[in-house]
């Protein structure tokens, strides 16, 4: 028997397996946690095929590489989004929006069926999202970054401005959460997807608006801002869901509330201070630009186009 040749054979398999391996080994596992145990049959099968799969990606890792990067250097629509900023500000922008007023309309739907401010709450936090994210796409569909920069750092204020309407509708959720002890209780494995997507999305927000300084355009610091404040408030939401879900009744509920309270307390008062500090620096600006109208290009004392 060659040995290399079935060595090769296993983990270097075709294709096609490959890519059946991956919802094969995510169902098997998901089964195996969720139904039979952990020491079933089933889930030794599972945990098995989950590292074969695993292995076998790995495997092919530079592979991936050299087709990622082909693909990024061949594809025109690949080297169009790696190289237009604007166009990605702009698709971001309006899936966010799309998503936000999805969401709190959802929200809000649950509010009026279950007649609780809780759900209210959240509808007025995401709708104050979805608010500042359509003025901000309106801008970027438009015009250049920096190009009307009077009309930038009204928008940016004004995002200032909202960015207080929502930390009221922030302070109702914390107050839900703290006093009567409302939380978020979903399965282990949702948790786990929840926490991988929010640590993915706080990081991607972090890197995002020291990336986009750059560029020195309000409209763009203020959308990044925004993501920012939505992967805070993400975070203080994950918190309370485990708390609650891996909790296993070993945490005591003052314990938990006053977690919860400084948490929560703490993404307050982050937003306050970021919004604070972009009301007051699109105001000083402003200041500056009227001094020296020919900076802030060919528009209106309101922003509007000349």
């Amino acid at each position: 028997m060659n040995w290399k040749k079935l060595g090769k054979a296993l983990l270097f398999p075709p294709l096609a397996l490959m890519i059946l391996a991956v919802p094969a080994a995510t169902a098997f596992l998901v089964y195996s946690m969720a139904v039979p145990g952990t020491e079933s049959v089933v889930a030794v099968v599972s945990y098995v095929l989950a590292a074969y799969t695993l292995t076998v990606w790995c495997c092919r890792i530079p592979w991936l590489i050299r087709i990622y990067k082909e693909f990024k250097e061949g594809n025109r629509y690949a080297r169009r989004w790696r190289e237009d900023d604007r166009l990605r500000v702009n698709l971001s922008l309006l899936g966010s929006f799309v998503w936000n007023v999805a969401y709190a309309l959802f929200q809000l739907w649950l509010g009026y069926v279950h007649h609780t401010f809780w759900f209210y709450s959240l509808a007025g936090y995401y709708f104050s999202l979805a608010v500042m994210r359509f003025f901000l796409v309106r801008h970027t569909r438009r015009f250049k970054p920096g190009e009307r920069m009077r009309s930038e750092l009204i928008k940016y204020r004004a995002c200032g401005w909202i960015f207080l309407l929502m930390n009221l509708a922030l302070t109702l959720i914390i107050f839900f959460m703290v006093y009567w002890n409302r939380t978020f209780l979903h399965h282990e494995i949702t948790t786990i997807m929840m926490a991988a997507y929010t640590f993915s999305a706080f990081t991607a927000a972090i890197v995002s608006m020291v990336r986009y300084r750059r560029y020195r355009s309000p409209v763009y610091s203020a959308s990044k801002a925004i993501s920012f404040a939505a992967a805070c408030v993400s975070m203080l939401t994950l918190e309370s869901t485990m708390l609650t879900t891996f909790g296993d009744g070993t945490m005591d509920v003052l314990t938990r509330k006053l977690m919860l309270g400084l948490s929560g307390g703490a993404v307050s008062a982050v937003i306050l201070a970021m919004a604070i500090y972009m009301i007051l620096r699109g105001g000083r600006e402003l200041k500056a630009l009227r001094r020296d109208p020919a900076a802030g290009g060919k528009e209106n004392e309101d922003g509007t186009e000349a």
